[in-house]
C-alpha cells in the first residue's frame, strides 16, 4: 500500500525551508544573466485574497521558477501599494487608524503568499505608506516643481460628496463614484498637476518600441493620448468686437460650417448671453452642465442639450453669419472649447442640427451622385468624395493633400493656422484625503508658496488625526500638521493639506526595489541602469491606461533628469484574464467578487487538497490571458493528477531491469520537454499542464505493463518532476529529495530535449484514394515517397478500392498521409 501524500506537512516543510534559505534573494551588484520580472504591487485591502486573485501571483511564481531553472538571475520583488481611500474609509467605519489597518492587511497577505508557495525577494520589500518611501515622492515633486512640470491652478474636478475627495474620470461610472455609488458633482478647486502633456508625443512614439506589449493596451493608450492634427480657425463676432477660435481636424469642411458651438464654461459664454431674454434660465442650465462629470458629457449616448445665444459669428470662408450656440457636448478642455459645426459631415453635429432645426450644407459629394438634398440626409457623409461649392477647392478629392492645401489657404488669408491637440489632460495629483503622500509646500503670508527644503523631507503624516467622517480633509483639522514655520522667513506658515494621487506611488516603485534601503537618494542610478528595464511586467488589464501611462511618463522625466538611462520602464507586458464563477445573487457567471458572493477561499482549498492542487488547476483552467470559469468539480482532477504522480515514486523499483520498448518512452520524454518548454516560454501554462498529464499517463502505463526499463522509468520520472516543479513546487521538491537528490529543484538545470530522439522508427500514415480515407499503413519514419507508395499499393484494402484503376499521381504529406489520385478522377 502506497504512502499517502500529506500535503499539510510537505507544504509547511518546504515553505519553511525556502524562507530559511532566502531562496529568491538576488544580489543586485551584478547584472550578468539578469531578468527583472515584476508583478504589479497589490493594494492591501481588508478582504482576504480569493482564488481569482491567486491567478496573477501563481502565474508569476511559475515563471520565476522556470527562469531560475533556466539559469536566469531572476529578480522577483514584492511590495505594497499601501496608500488609498479604502483604508481611510475603514478608519471611519471601524475606528482603526489607516496605518494600523494597512499593516495588519499586509501581514495577512504575506501569509497567503507563503501558503501558495510563492517566492519573492522579501529583502527588497517596500510599502508606499512608509516615510522612507514617500519622502522620494516628495523629492520628485520638488524637482518637477523646479522644472515647471508641477504646478497649481484652479480647475473643475469630479467631486464625490460621500468620499469627500476628487475623482479621476476613470473613477466615475455612469455619473457616480465607482467606490460608493454616490452621484458625482463638479467643483472648482485649486489643484496640483503634473504636466504630462509636455510628454504627449514621446508617450505616443514610445509605444512603437514596445513590441512585447499587447496591441490592445497600446491602442488604449494611443486613444487616451488622442493626438489630433488640424487647424485653429478664427471666427469674428461683430456684436462683441472680437473673435472666437475653434479647433477642427477637418478644415476642409469649413464651407459647410452652419453654426458654432461653445462649451458652457467658455470664457465668452457670459458675454454672449448677457442680453439674452432668458439669461437667468441659461445661467442655471450652465451650472447644471458644469456639475455633470466630463466623462458623462462626452458619452455619445448622453442627451445633447443647448441654447442659442442669439449672437452670430462670421464664417470666414463664406462670409455668412452663423449662429453661436452653447451645448453640453462640447468640453472646455478639448482644443479651444469651441467647435465649428459641420452637420453634413459629422454625426454628432448632424444629430444636434436635426434636433434644433439648424441648416445642413454639404461640402463633400459622393462621386457619380447628383446633388444630395441636405434635408434628406439621414447619415453624415464622412469626408469622402469630391468637394463642390467651396471655391477655390471645387473638384478636389478627400485626402491628406487636400487638408494641407486648406490649412495653407487659411494661413495665407490670416484666418487660421495648423495645430496639433491632444485628448490627454495634465495629471491632476491633488487629493483631499489623509492617507497619501503630503505635498511638500507651505503657504506664508509674506513669502507666498514656498517649497519645503530637501533637508526637511519627509513631511510626515501625523498619527494623531481624527477620522470622524465629517466634511473636509482630516489633515486640515490637525493643528500640529498645518501650523509650521516658513523655510524662508521663519515666520508662521500653513502646510499644504492635499495629498498626492496614489498613482504617484506606483509610477516609479519598480526603481525603488533596486535600492530599497538607500536613505540618501531616490534610487541608485548605476544599479538601475544595470537592471532596467523590467523584462516582464505582469498585471491586470484594468491598469492599461492610467498606471502604465503615468509610469511611462515618470520614467521619461527621470531619464531627462539624468537619473536613469532608459525611457520605457517595461519591456514586456502580460495581462492575465479574470476568473469567473456562478453567482447565486445574480444568477449569472460573473467575475469573482465578495459583493457577488461567488468567491472561493484559497485557505479552505489548501486545507483540503493542498496549495499545489490550487496552483495546477489555476494554471490549467485555460489560456492565462483569457477569462476562465472556476469549477469546483474540476479542481479534483488536478488533485488526482498530483496524487498519481506521488504514487509513481513507490512503483519505480518494480520496473524491470531491461525492456524492449525503451525508445518509445524516451521519445515521449523528449517530446514533453519540448512542449512544456515552449508552452512556458509563451505563457501557455494550461498546455504545459496537459503535456505533463500525458507524460504521467505514458509513465504509468509503462510501469503497470512493465514495458520500460527501471533506468528509463527513473529518468522519465525525474524529468516529470523537474518539469512539474514551477507549477507544483512543494510536492516536486519532496519527491526530488526522496529520490536522493540534495540540491533544491530551483538549483537544477532545466531539461533539454534531443531532436534526434523525437523521431519515431516507424510511423502510421493515413491512406486516401481520391481524397477519401481508405486505410492506414505503418512505414519506416525515414521512408521516401517511392517507398511509401510501394507499401500503400501492396495493401489489400487499397487494392480493393482501386479496383484496377491506374494511379495518376500520389501526394505525400510527410508524417501524416498519402493521397492516391486515380486516372479517372485526375
Amino acid at each position: 500500500m502506497s504512502t499517502p501524500y500529506d500535503h499539510k506537512a510537505v507544504e509547511s516543510k518546504w515553505q519553511d525551508r525556502w524562507e530559511k534559505q532566502r531562496a529568491a534573494e538576488v544580489d543586485l551588484r551584478h547584472g550578468h544573466g539578469k531578468y527583472y520580472m515584476l508583478m504589479m504591487f497589490p493594494y492591501p485591502s481588508g478582504d482576504r485574497l480569493h482564488v481569482g486573485h491567486g491567478r496573477n501571483y501563481i502565474l508569476g511564481d511559475a515563471l520565476f521558477r522556470f527562469l531560475r531553472m533556466n539559469g536566469k538571475r531572476a529578480l522577483n520583488p514584492m511590495g505594497w501599494d499601501a496608500f488609498g481611500l479604502p483604508a481611510e474609509n475603514a478608519a471611519i467605519q471601524r475606528g482603526i487608524h489607516p496605518r494600523d489597518w494597512t499593516l495588519a492587511n499586509i501581514k495577512v497577505m504575506k501569509e497567503q503568499f507563503r501558503r501558495w508557495g510563492i517566492l519573492y525577494d522579501w529583502s527588497k520589500e517596500i510599502a508606499s505608506c512608509f516615510p522612507e518611501y514617500y519622502r522620494w515622492n516628495q523629492w520628485l515633486f520638488l524637482r518637477m516643481l523646479e522644472k515647471g512640470l508641477a504646478y497649481k491652478k484652479m480647475a473643475p474636478v469630479n467631486w464625490c460628496p460621500s468620499c469627500r475627495t476628487v475623482l479621476a474620470n476613470e473613477q466615475v461610472v455612469d455619473g457616480a463614484c465607482e467606490r460608493c455609488g454616490t452621484p458625482v458633482v463638479q467643483r472648482d478647486l485649486e489643484q496640483w498637476f503634473f504636466r504630462i502633456t509636455e510628454y504627449a508625443d514621446r508617450l505616443l512614439s514610445g509605444l512603437d518600441t514596445l513590441e512585447g506589449w499587447p496591441e490592445k493596451v497600446k491602442v488604449m493608450q494611443r486613444n487616451w493620448i488622442g493626438r489630433s492634427e488640424g487647424a485653429e480657425i478664427r471666427f469674428e463676432i461683430p456684436a462683441l468686437g472680437e473673435s472666437v477660435t475653434v479647433f477642427t481636424t477637418r478644415p476642409d469642411t469649413i464651407h459647410g460650417a452652419t453654426f458654432l458651438v461653445l462649451a458652457p464654461e467658455h470664457p465668452l459664454a457670459g458675454r454672449l448671453i448677457a442680453k439674452h431674454g432668458k439669461h437667468a434660465e441659461i445661467e442655471a442650465w450652465i451650472e447644471t452642465v458644469r456639475n455633470t462629470p466630463r466623462i458623462q458629457r462626452s458619452d455619445e449616448g448622453n442627451p445633447k442639450e443647448g441654447w442659442d445665444t442669439g449672437v452670430v459669428a462670421v464664417n470666414p470662408a463664406t462670409g455668412e453669419e452663423i449662429p453661436i450656440w452653447l451645448a453640453n457636448y462640447v468640453l472646455p478642455e478639448y482644443g479651444t472649447g469651441a467647435i465649428m459645426a459641420v452637420p453634413a459631415h459629422d454625426a454628432r453635429d448632424l444629430a444636434f442640427a436635426r434636433q434644433e432645426g439648424l441648416p445642413v450644407r454639404l461640402v463633400y459629394h459622393l462621386e457619380g451622385d447628383a446633388d444630395t438634398d441636405p434635408a434628406s440626409l439621414a447619415e453624415p457623409i464622412l469626408h469622402v468624395g469630391v468637394i463642390r461649392n467651396a471655391p477655390p477647392f471645387d473638384g478636389l478629392r478627400d485626402g491628406p493633400e487636400t487638408l494641407r492645401r486648406f490649412i495653407a489657404w487659411l494661413e495665407e488669408k490670416g484666418w487660421g493656422k495648423a495645430r496639433v491637440v491632444y485628448r490627454l489632460r495634465d495629471w491632476l495629483i491633488s487629493r483631499q484625503r489623509y492617507w497619501g503622500t503630503p505635498i511638500p509646500v507651505v503657504y506664508c503670508d509674506k513669502c507666498g508658496l514656498v517649497p519645503v527644503p530637501d533637508a526637511q523631507l519627509p513631511v510626515e503624516l501625523p498619527y494623531d488625526v481624527e477620522f470622524t467622517g465629517r466634511e473636509g480633509n482630516p489633515l486640515s483639522r490637525s493643528k500640529s500638521f498645518v501650523e509650521t514655520k516658513c523655510p524662508q522667513c521663519k515666520g508662521p506658515a500653513r502646510r499644504e493639506t492635499d495629498t498626492m494621487d496614489t498613482f504617484v506611488d506606483s509610477s516609479w516603485y519598480y526603481l525603488r526595489y533596486l535600492s530599497p534601503r538607500d536613505a540618501t537618494k531616490m534610487f541608485d542610478t548605476e544599479v538601475a541602469n544595470r537592471w532596467m528595464p523590467v523584462d516582464q511586467y505582469i498585471g491586470g488589464i484594468e491598469h492599461a491606461i492610467l498606471h502604465l501611462l503615468y509610469a511611462r511618463f515618470i520614467c521619461k522625466v527621470l531619464h531627462d533628469f539624468g537619473m536613469v538611462g532608459i525611457e520605457e520602464p517595461f519591456q514586456n507586458l502580460f495581462n492575465q484574464g479574470m476568473i469567473t464563477r456562478y453567482s447565486e445573487k445574480s444568477g449569472r457567471i460573473e467575475k469573482m467578487s465578495k459583493s457577488k458572493g461567488n468567491t472561493v477561499s484559497p485557505d479552505e482549498l489548501i486545507e483540503e487538497m493542498g496549495a499545489d492542487t490550487e496552483r495546477v488547476y489555476t494554471l490549467f483552467i485555460g489560456p492565462p490571458e483569457k477569462e476562465a470559469e472556476w469549477s469546483d468539480e474540476a479542481v479534483s482532477g488536478a488533485h488526482r493528477f498530483l496524487q498519481r504522480v506521488w504514487r509513481m515514486l513507490e512503483k519505480l523499483p518494480e520496473a524491470p531491469p531491461t525492456a524492449p520498448a525503451d525508445p518509445e518512452l524516451e521519445r515521449d520524454r523528449h517530446a514533453t520537454i519540448q512542449r512544456v518548454t515552449h508552452s512556458l516560454q509563451r505563457f501557455s501554462f494550461n498546455t504545459a499542464v496537459a503535456a505533463l498529464m500525458e507524460l504521467s499517463n505514458s509513465l504509468s502505463k509503462a510501469l503497470e505493463e512493465k514495458t520500460a526499463s527501471r533506468l528509463r522509468c527513473e529518468e522519465t520520472f525525474d524529468t516529470l518532476v523537474q518539469l512539474l516543479h514551477p507549477l507544483a513546487p512543494h510536492m516536486t521538491e519532496e519527491l526530488w529529495e526522496r529520490r536522493g537528490y540534495t540540491e533544491s529543484l530551483l538549483e537544477t538545470s532545466w531539461p533539454e530535449h534531443d531532436e534526434a530522439k523525437l523521431r519515431r522508427a516507424r510511423i502510421e500514415l493515413v491512406v486516401q484514394v481520391d481524397g477519401k480515407v481508405r486505410d492506414r499503413v505503418e512505414v519506416d519514419a525515414a521512408a521516401d515517397e517511392k517507398q511509401v507508395r510501394a507499401t500503400v499499393l501492396a495493401s489489400p484494402r487499397v487494392k480493393d478500392f482501386l479496383a484496377g484503376r491506374e494511379v495518376a499521381k500520389a501526394v505525400l504529406v510527410p508524417g501524416r498521409l498519402i493521397n492516391l489520385v486515380t486516372r479517372r478522377s485526375a
